[in-house]
Protein backbone atom coordinates (compact mmCIF):
# COMPACT_ATOMS: atom_id res chain seq x y z
CA UNK A 1 0.00 0.00 0.00
CA UNK A 2 1.13 3.54 -0.77
CA UNK A 3 -0.26 6.44 1.27
CA UNK A 4 -0.02 9.90 -0.29
CA UNK A 5 -0.16 12.92 2.02
CA UNK A 6 -0.10 16.67 1.39
CA UNK A 7 2.62 18.75 3.05
CA UNK A 8 1.72 21.24 5.75
CA UNK A 9 2.02 25.00 5.68
CA UNK A 10 3.24 24.82 9.26
CA UNK A 11 6.82 23.60 9.56
CA UNK A 12 9.51 23.25 12.19
CA UNK A 13 11.51 26.41 12.89
CA UNK A 14 14.85 24.88 11.95
CA UNK A 15 16.60 21.67 11.11
CA UNK A 16 18.82 19.89 13.61
CA UNK A 17 21.25 17.84 11.55
CA UNK A 18 23.46 17.72 8.50
CA UNK A 19 23.04 20.03 5.52
CA UNK A 20 20.75 19.20 2.64
CA UNK A 21 22.01 16.52 0.26
CA UNK A 22 19.56 16.01 -2.60
CA UNK A 23 21.27 12.79 -3.66
CA UNK A 24 20.22 11.13 -0.40
CA UNK A 25 16.48 11.75 -0.84
CA UNK A 26 14.07 8.99 -1.85
CA UNK A 27 12.96 8.77 -5.48
CA UNK A 28 16.47 9.68 -6.71
CA UNK A 29 15.23 9.96 -10.29
CA UNK A 30 13.76 13.31 -9.19
CA UNK A 31 17.17 14.74 -8.25
CA UNK A 32 17.66 16.86 -11.41
CA UNK A 33 14.17 18.32 -11.11
CA UNK A 34 14.69 19.04 -7.42
CA UNK A 35 17.97 20.77 -8.20
CA UNK A 36 16.26 22.99 -10.76
CA UNK A 37 13.39 23.98 -8.47
CA UNK A 38 15.67 24.52 -5.48
CA UNK A 39 18.01 26.78 -7.46
CA UNK A 40 15.07 28.81 -8.77
CA UNK A 41 13.59 29.19 -5.27
CA UNK A 42 16.92 30.30 -3.79
CA UNK A 43 17.43 32.84 -6.57
CA UNK A 44 13.90 34.18 -6.25
CA UNK A 45 14.07 34.46 -2.47
CA UNK A 46 17.41 36.25 -2.57
CA UNK A 47 16.30 38.75 -5.22
CA UNK A 48 13.62 41.42 -5.36
CA UNK A 49 11.66 41.15 -2.14
CA UNK A 50 8.30 42.33 -3.44
CA UNK A 51 8.44 39.96 -6.40
CA UNK A 52 9.41 37.03 -4.19
CA UNK A 53 6.66 37.70 -1.66
CA UNK A 54 4.09 37.88 -4.46
CA UNK A 55 5.34 34.73 -6.20
CA UNK A 56 5.21 32.71 -2.98
CA UNK A 57 1.94 34.15 -1.70
CA UNK A 58 3.55 35.69 1.37
CA UNK A 59 2.78 38.90 3.24
CA UNK A 60 5.30 41.57 4.15
CA UNK A 61 5.28 40.20 7.69
CA UNK A 62 6.56 36.88 6.38
CA UNK A 63 9.71 38.22 4.74
CA UNK A 64 11.72 36.09 7.16
CA UNK A 65 10.62 33.10 5.06
CA UNK A 66 12.56 34.58 2.15
CA UNK A 67 15.76 34.75 4.17
CA UNK A 68 15.32 31.12 5.15
CA UNK A 69 14.63 30.06 1.57
CA UNK A 70 17.70 31.92 0.30
CA UNK A 71 20.02 29.68 2.32
CA UNK A 72 18.29 26.33 1.87
CA UNK A 73 21.34 24.79 0.23
CA UNK A 74 23.29 25.49 3.45
CA UNK A 75 20.53 24.86 5.98
CA UNK A 76 20.40 22.13 8.60
CA UNK A 77 17.86 19.38 7.95
CA UNK A 78 15.49 17.12 9.84
CA UNK A 79 13.38 14.13 8.79
CA UNK A 80 10.37 15.27 6.76
CA UNK A 81 8.10 13.67 9.35
CA UNK A 82 9.43 16.21 11.85
CA UNK A 83 9.60 19.19 9.51
CA UNK A 84 5.87 19.11 8.71
CA UNK A 85 3.91 20.19 11.80
CA UNK A 86 0.38 20.99 10.59
CA UNK A 87 -2.96 19.60 11.75
CA UNK A 88 -2.71 16.34 9.79
CA UNK A 89 0.74 15.56 11.17
CA UNK A 90 -0.29 16.45 14.72
CA UNK A 91 -3.15 13.95 14.45
CA UNK A 92 -0.87 11.33 12.92
CA UNK A 93 1.62 11.89 15.80
CA UNK A 94 4.42 9.86 14.29
CA UNK A 95 6.67 10.02 17.34
CA UNK A 96 4.16 8.16 19.50
CA UNK A 97 3.47 5.34 17.03
CA UNK A 98 4.50 1.84 18.12
CA UNK A 99 7.71 0.66 16.48
CA UNK A 100 5.99 -1.63 13.92
CA UNK A 101 3.68 1.22 12.88
CA UNK A 102 6.64 3.58 12.50
CA UNK A 103 8.37 1.08 10.24
CA UNK A 104 5.20 0.75 8.17
CA UNK A 105 4.93 4.55 7.92
CA UNK A 106 8.49 4.83 6.64
CA UNK A 107 7.73 2.19 4.05
CA UNK A 108 4.31 3.34 2.84
CA UNK A 109 3.97 7.14 3.19
CA UNK A 110 4.96 9.69 0.54
CA UNK A 111 4.48 13.44 1.11
CA UNK A 112 3.83 15.72 -1.86
CA UNK A 113 5.83 18.94 -2.04
CA UNK A 114 6.06 21.98 -4.25
CA UNK A 115 9.83 22.01 -3.73
CA UNK A 116 10.83 18.33 -3.57
CA UNK A 117 8.10 16.73 -5.69
CA UNK A 118 7.58 13.98 -3.13
CA UNK A 119 9.55 12.78 -0.10
CA UNK A 120 9.38 9.99 2.44
CA UNK A 121 9.05 10.61 6.16
CA UNK A 122 12.71 9.84 6.80
CA UNK A 123 14.11 12.08 4.05
CA UNK A 124 16.14 14.88 5.61
CA UNK A 125 14.99 18.30 4.37
CA UNK A 126 15.27 21.85 5.75
CA UNK A 127 12.15 23.84 6.65
CA UNK A 128 11.11 25.95 3.66
CA UNK A 129 8.26 27.90 2.09
CA UNK A 130 7.31 26.92 -1.45
CA UNK A 131 3.59 26.29 -2.07
CA UNK A 132 2.47 24.27 -5.06
CA UNK A 133 0.69 27.36 -6.39
CA UNK A 134 3.96 29.27 -6.76
CA UNK A 135 5.43 30.27 -10.10
CA UNK A 136 9.23 30.34 -10.13
CA UNK A 137 11.44 32.11 -12.68
CA UNK A 138 12.81 29.66 -15.24
CA UNK A 139 10.63 26.87 -13.86
CA UNK A 140 7.15 28.30 -14.23
CA UNK A 141 4.07 27.10 -12.38
CA UNK A 142 5.09 24.34 -9.99
CA UNK A 143 1.86 22.39 -10.46
CA UNK A 144 2.54 22.06 -14.18
CA UNK A 145 6.26 21.45 -13.66
CA UNK A 146 5.73 18.51 -11.31
CA UNK A 147 2.94 17.13 -13.46
CA UNK A 148 5.59 16.66 -16.16
CA UNK A 149 8.27 15.30 -13.86
CA UNK A 150 6.53 13.09 -11.31
CA UNK A 151 4.65 10.48 -13.32
CA UNK A 152 7.34 7.76 -13.76
CA UNK A 153 8.61 8.00 -10.17
CA UNK A 154 5.14 7.98 -8.63
CA UNK A 155 3.89 5.14 -10.79
CA UNK A 156 6.92 3.09 -9.77
CA UNK A 157 6.42 3.93 -6.09
CA UNK A 158 2.77 2.85 -6.29
CA UNK A 159 3.72 -0.50 -7.77
CA UNK A 160 0.92 -3.03 -7.99
CA UNK A 161 -0.71 -2.36 -4.62
CA UNK A 162 -3.51 -0.05 -3.49
CA UNK A 163 -2.96 3.70 -3.20
CA UNK A 164 -4.63 5.80 -0.51
CA UNK A 165 -4.54 9.33 -1.90
CA UNK A 166 -5.16 11.93 0.80
CA UNK A 167 -3.59 14.86 -1.02
CA UNK A 168 -5.42 18.16 -1.40
CA UNK A 169 -6.55 19.19 -4.88
CA UNK A 170 -3.53 21.25 -5.94
CA UNK A 171 -1.09 18.52 -4.93
CA UNK A 172 -3.27 15.75 -6.31
CA UNK A 173 -3.09 17.47 -9.69
CA UNK A 174 0.68 16.90 -9.86
CA UNK A 175 0.20 13.16 -10.37
CA UNK A 176 -2.95 11.31 -11.35
CA UNK A 177 -2.71 7.52 -11.60
CA UNK A 178 -3.71 6.13 -14.97
CA UNK A 179 -5.44 3.02 -16.23
CA UNK A 180 -5.28 -0.06 -14.03
CA UNK A 181 -3.33 1.85 -11.38
CA UNK A 182 -6.16 4.36 -11.10
CA UNK A 183 -8.53 1.52 -10.32
CA UNK A 184 -6.35 0.64 -7.34
CA UNK A 185 -6.42 4.20 -5.99
CA UNK A 186 -8.79 5.42 -3.28
CA UNK A 187 -9.45 9.10 -2.57
CA UNK A 188 -11.17 10.36 0.57
CA UNK A 189 -13.52 13.21 1.31
CA UNK A 190 -14.47 13.90 4.93
CA UNK A 191 -18.09 14.77 5.69
CA UNK A 192 -19.50 15.99 9.00
CA UNK A 193 -22.92 14.56 9.84
CA UNK A 194 -25.06 16.37 12.38
CA UNK A 195 -28.67 16.27 13.47
CA UNK A 196 -30.99 19.13 12.51
CA UNK A 197 -34.74 19.61 12.98
CA UNK A 198 -35.15 18.37 9.40
CA UNK A 199 -33.04 15.27 10.02
CA UNK A 200 -29.35 14.40 9.63
CA UNK A 201 -27.34 16.56 7.24
CA UNK A 202 -23.81 16.17 5.91
CA UNK A 203 -21.34 18.88 4.94
CA UNK A 204 -17.77 18.95 3.72
CA UNK A 205 -15.25 19.98 6.36
CA UNK A 206 -11.99 21.77 5.64
CA UNK A 207 -9.71 22.35 8.64
CA UNK A 208 -10.86 19.23 10.49
CA UNK A 209 -10.66 17.25 7.30
CA UNK A 210 -6.90 17.21 7.87
CA UNK A 211 -7.19 15.95 11.43
CA UNK A 212 -9.52 13.14 10.37
CA UNK A 213 -7.11 12.08 7.62
CA UNK A 214 -4.23 12.08 10.10
CA UNK A 215 -6.18 9.87 12.51
CA UNK A 216 -7.24 7.60 9.67
CA UNK A 217 -3.63 6.99 8.60
CA UNK A 218 -2.57 6.48 12.20
CA UNK A 219 -5.29 3.90 12.77
CA UNK A 220 -4.33 1.98 9.63
CA UNK A 221 -0.67 1.93 10.66
CA UNK A 222 -1.34 0.92 14.27
CA UNK A 223 -3.69 -1.84 13.12
CA UNK A 224 -0.98 -3.19 10.84
CA UNK A 225 -3.36 -3.05 7.87
CA UNK A 226 -1.77 -4.39 4.68
CA UNK A 227 -4.56 -4.46 2.10
CA UNK A 228 -3.66 -5.90 -1.32
CA UNK A 229 -6.48 -4.23 -3.25
CA UNK A 230 -8.55 -1.06 -3.20
CA UNK A 231 -11.52 -3.11 -2.00
CA UNK A 232 -9.36 -4.49 0.80
CA UNK A 233 -8.44 -0.95 1.80
CA UNK A 234 -12.11 0.03 1.99
CA UNK A 235 -12.76 -3.06 4.14
CA UNK A 236 -9.84 -2.16 6.41
CA UNK A 237 -11.31 1.29 7.03
CA UNK A 238 -14.69 -0.19 7.87
CA UNK A 239 -13.07 -2.73 10.15
CA UNK A 240 -11.57 0.24 12.01
CA UNK A 241 -15.14 1.50 12.56
CA UNK A 242 -15.02 4.33 10.05
CA UNK A 243 -18.33 5.12 8.39
CA UNK A 244 -17.49 4.89 4.70
CA UNK A 245 -19.78 5.59 1.75
CA UNK A 246 -18.42 4.87 -1.70
CA UNK A 247 -19.43 7.15 -4.56
CA UNK A 248 -19.96 5.79 -8.09
CA UNK A 249 -16.99 6.39 -10.38
CA UNK A 250 -16.41 5.51 -14.03
CA UNK A 251 -13.94 2.77 -14.98
CA UNK A 252 -10.32 3.85 -15.01
CA UNK A 253 -10.83 6.49 -12.31
CA UNK A 254 -9.88 6.36 -8.62
CA UNK A 255 -12.49 5.11 -6.18
CA UNK A 256 -14.03 7.96 -4.20
CA UNK A 257 -14.90 7.48 -0.55
CA UNK A 258 -16.83 9.69 1.85
CA UNK A 259 -15.68 9.20 5.42
CA UNK A 260 -18.51 10.41 7.63
CA UNK A 261 -17.76 11.74 11.11
CA UNK A 262 -20.14 13.00 13.77
CA UNK A 263 -17.49 14.75 15.90
CA UNK A 264 -14.75 17.15 14.78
Amino acid sequence: MLILLPPSEGKADAGTGRRLDLTRLSLPELTPARQEVLAALIALSGGDEAAALAALGLSAGQRGELARNARLDRAATAPAGQVYTGVLYEALDLASLPAPAQRAARRTVLISSGLWGAVRLTDRIPPYRCPIGAKLPGVGALSAYWRRELAPAMAAAAGDGPVLDLRSGAYAATWAPRGEQAGRTVTVRVLHERETPAGPTRSVVSHFNKATKGRLVRDLLVAGARPRTAAGLVTALRDLKYTVDEQPTPPGRPRQLDVVVTEL
